[in-house]
């Protein structure tokens, strides 16, 4: 009897020490590929000793993974940028509800996901917001202050911007269906398109480079890139930023179009404690002014104050406040929008 005691405590102590070592250890997948975002993970593992393991690919790339993986996926967490590609990782299962009073305190209700009463799916924890750059020399701010501006008339053979299918632009106007509905929407990017300056190409720094050279005199950039360039010690880039401006746009009607990077428990999740503890961890103060000194993005959760020097200098704006969910519902409506208007 004595024998049998201590194996079953043996078994019983090793059981333990599997579980506790199980939870010191957490799978990752992600869509980010900011170098920037080593020091965010770290501080993380510094904090709880939980070891992030790691495994990057592209937003398609990684959703693609996890359905091929099903339920034998290791994923513990989801990082994904973009709401739209967030709304649809959820609406594909991939997701599971999370309630946490710590996330539901700190993330603003309209950064999460449904919640049918379990809790969110998905969280944003750092926003980008998609502003107006224009020439300093040839374009009047006050004829370019809000997107609906760009398709008026009077800026025709100036504008630019990446492809219209790029998720960062249906992202944009997924929310302009929101606010303005499909008619308005429809002909608001056929003005797109019969004021372009050239047809799309290239990412946003593209755009804002083309604006300083002249070749366009307004363009579409997420607000990140324009940081970017105005940290850059780089000749080159300091002579682009003094020849554009800046502007949050719709700041008199709906406020600038807010989108976001998020994250949530992957579906099948193997250690679904510490995931959760580190969706919590990326609503911290710490966390968030990684993501504002890191990647020049601005926090989510209100108050924190970013830390970063060219995020200041752009100055405080008013965002829309619309549930970001909602840029995801509405992508499929949008691409038909821009068949209809021939936005390649």
């Amino acid at each position: 009897m004595l024998l049998r005691s201590i194996i079953a405590s043996a078994i019983l102590a090793a059981s333990s020490a599997t579980a506790v070592a199980q939870d010191q250890v957490l799978n990752l997948y992600s869509a980010r590929h900011y170098q920037t975002d080593e020091a965010l993970y770290g501080n993380f593992t510094k904090t709880t000793g939980i070891k992030i393991n790691r495994v990057d690919g592209d937003d398609a790339g990684t959703i693609a993974r996890l359905k091929s993986e099903g339920a034998a996926s290791p994923a513990d967490v989801i990082l994904l940028v973009d709401a739209a590609r967030l709304w649809r990782a959820e609406n594909d299962g991939l997701f599971q509800p999370v309630k946490s009073a710590i996330l539901e305190e700190r993330i603003p209700v309209n950064l999460r996901g449904k919640d049918d009463g379990k809790g969110s799916q998905w969280f944003g924890f750092s926003t980008r917001a998609r502003v107006i750059v224009y020439n300093k020399q040839n374009i009047q701010p006050q004829d370019v202050e809000t997107y609906e501006a760009l398709a008026d008339p009077k800026n025709k053979g100036k504008l630019c911007t990446r492809s219209g299918s790029h998720p960062y632009n249906v992202s944009l106007f997924g929310s302009l269906l929101e606010h303005h509905g499909e008619a308005k929407t429809e002909a608001l990017l056929k003005g797109y398109v019969a004021n372009q300056a050239r047809s799309p190409v290239g990412g946003d720094t593209d755009q804002i480079k083309a604006v300083a050279s002249g070749e366009c005199g307004v363009a579409i950039s997420n607000s990140y890139y324009v940081a970017r360039l105005m940290k850059s010690s780089k000749p080159d880039d300091i002579e682009v930023m003094k020849k554009v401006g800046v502007i949050w746009p719709n700041q008199k009607t709906t406020g600038t179009h807010v989108n976001i990077a998020g994250a949530g428990v992957a579906k099948h999740a193997p250690h679904r404690e510490a995931a959760v503890k580190f969706l919590e961890y990326l609503s911290s103060d710490d966390a968030q002014r990684y993501f504002a000194e890191g990647n020049n993005e601005s926090p989510a959760v209100k108050g924190v104050k970013s830390g970063n020097p060219a995020l200041d200098a752009l100055g405080p704006y008013k965002a829309e406040v619309i549930d970001v969910s909602a840029v995801g519902r509405n992508q499929q409506k949008v691409q038909q929008l821009l068949d209809r208007a021939g936005y390649k």
